[in-house]
């Protein structure tokens, strides 16, 4: 079976104001072979966002099934749900370092995870995954002294500390310079490279084109579009 399979999988959200039902995914069949490098692209409000959480555990489904590598993870207790998600580096949409603790507390939280899953001391990890988004002397730094792009830089360096076997971005590279985001996409190539699954959420038109990838594009929490070697907007 394929390392990630959504099988009719839909997300409903309650509007509290108006006491609405939004169906912010919609009944989604989708898998995700391991090793692949997927592009998640739609207008805004169209899912992507929630796709990615249903794909990482941060949310649960309204409907239907989430599988990684064949598991149910909807009938796993919580703990091996946690362990599960020692799989996945996750970097969200919004910014998600704490302001009040340096970057190497807040890298290490997060190594001290995966004590079982990775056999290097936290504190060499830190370093280890700082360097290799090129961000080595930053550590003793506050998220206040970075620039944006360093900050996702930062983000990047703890969803790869555990070594994950996958790869979820929301965004990582919006609002960035361009320079600095085409380093990211070649890091991220690398990582793909050395299989590395990675699924990535994006507006960027000109990199998704240039890389040519598949591409799933949504449209009012549906799928409208999954081509191998796309373009950015191709449907077919």
């Amino acid at each position: 079976m394929a390392q990630i399979c959504l099988e009719g999988a839909g997300k409903d959200y309650t509007q509290a104001a108006e006491q609405t039902l939004v169906h912010a995914i919609r009944s989604v069949d989708l898998t995700i072979e391991r090793g692949e490098f997927v592009f998640i692209t739609g207008s805004s409000g169209a899912g992507k966002s929630t796709l990615l959480q249903l794909i990482t555990y941060e949310t649960r489904p309204t409907r239907g099934a989430v599988y990684l590598d064949g598991v149910d993870v909807n009938r796993l207790s919580q703990r091996q749900r946690q362990h599960h998600r020692l799989r996945f580096g996750y970097v969200p949409q919004l910014p998600s370092l704490i302001r009040k603790r340096t970057i190497q507390e807040n890298l290490t939280t997060v190594a001290l995870l995966g004590r079982g899953r990775v056999h290097m001391a936290p504190e060499k990890r830190v370093q280890k995954a700082l360097n290799m988004v090129g961000m080595g002397d930053a550590a003793n730094c506050y998220p206040v002294e970075l620039s944006m792009g360093q900050c996702r830089r930062v983000e990047l360096a703890r969803a790869i500390i555990n070594n994950p076997d996958i790869l979820v971005l929301d965004e990582l590279t919006a609002n960035l310079d361009e320079d600095t985001a085409w380093d990211m996409f070649l890091f991220l190539s690398e990582l793909n490279h050395h299989g590395v699954t990675v699924i990535m959420a994006t507006h960027a038109k000109k990199f998704v084109n240039l890389m040519r990838r598949r591409v799933i594009t949504l449209v009012d929490g549906a799928i409208f579009g999954d081509v191998q070697k796309g373009r950015y907007g191709d449907v077919m």
